[in-house]
């Protein structure tokens, strides 16, 4: 089965390379030719656009910034809808709003083609080493087809019909903005009331209050180490998903809201490019105060 790749930035192109280490034919793709040439160093074959990708793999894998750039890749010129013929598999892992995810998976199965959802969670670090979260939408039976592909990228879970895999997601991103905050002002509260919070974070790491978050991003903060896992940008492209959503369902979400204004204000500052544990920066800013020794 061959596979094609489109889309080689901080997350894809390591994926597509771990595809390569599998022993896996993969064809790629992207905008970018520095990183084209990379991975066809690393052994893949490079196509001119994405309908190329499409006329000569059996499952195509898109992995992109936002719903207009998955929507251009599969629907504009040379795009994968003009190559795309009967019983071939398209798999969007990028994160988009499950709204646009649902109507492109509609315009692949009029081409005889199916399309999963299968967004990602874990960050550059393990898209590097392979151990991502997969959450996977669409038909279930497509889904054990290609499997054995997604699991040589990280743990796939298939969560339900089309865009669950999205709304999965931005539950996800939702859960995981909150809990970064929520760190930060602990971190920052203890600093400010005279504790040291590097040894208020081994205290507490074990009990119900530690997480995956307090475990990758504390240590950040008390570094003040904001070099990208998962860029702040990213981050707020998922809040406005889920917001807009939100919206659409009638649904209130006032922490998300909150969590959002705090990383629009570290945008303002030019923070965009930093990991988004530089959630810490805004109570350093807010409070006056250094969480690093």
């Amino acid at each position: 089965m061959k596979i094609g790749f489109i889309g080689l930035g901080i997350m894809g192109k390591p994926m597509a390379k771990n595809l390569l280490k599998a022993g896996k034919s993969v064809v790629v793709y992207d905008v970018a030719s520095e990183p084209v040439e990379e991975v066809v160093r690393a052994g893949a074959e490079a196509a001119a656009s994405p309908k190329d990708v499409a006329g000569g793999t059996d499952v195509i894998i898109t992995m992109l910034p936002n719903s207009p750039h998955v929507r251009e890749v599969l629907c504009g010129k040379d795009g994968l809808l003009e190559g795309l013929s009967a019983g071939k598999i398209v798999v969007d892992m990028s994160s988009i709003a499950p709204i646009a995810s649902r109507e492109m998976c509609g315009l692949v199965r009029e081409k005889g083609c199916e399309m999963l959802d299968a967004p990602v969670s874990g960050g550059q670090e393990k898209a590097e080493k392979g151990t991502l979260a997969i959450m996977v939408g669409g038909s279930e039976p497509v889904y054990q087809k290609v499997r054995e592909i997604l699991d040589l990228l990280g743990k796939s879970t298939y969560v339900g019909e089309s865009g669950a895999g999205q709304v999965t997601k931005l539950v996800n991103q939702t859960i995981v903005a909150v809990n970064i905050a929520a760190v930060a002002e602990g971190m920052a509260f203890a600093k400010k009331a005279g504790v040291d919070p590097e040894r208020v974070f081994h205290a507490i790491r074990g009990g119900l209050a530690g997480s995956q978050c307090m475990e990758d991003k504390a240590p950040r903060m008390l570094e003040e180490r904001y070099n990208p896992g998962f860029r702040i940008t990213l981050h707020v492209k998922d809040l406005n998903n889920v917001l807009e959503t939100s919206r659409n369902l009638h649904i209130s979400m006032p922490m998300t809201s909150q969590v959002m204004e705090m990383m629009q204000n570290l945008m303002a500052r030019g923070c965009e490019g930093m990991d988004h544990g530089a959630l810490g920066k805004f109570y350093e800013l807010l409070n006056d105060v250094s969480l690093k020794k």
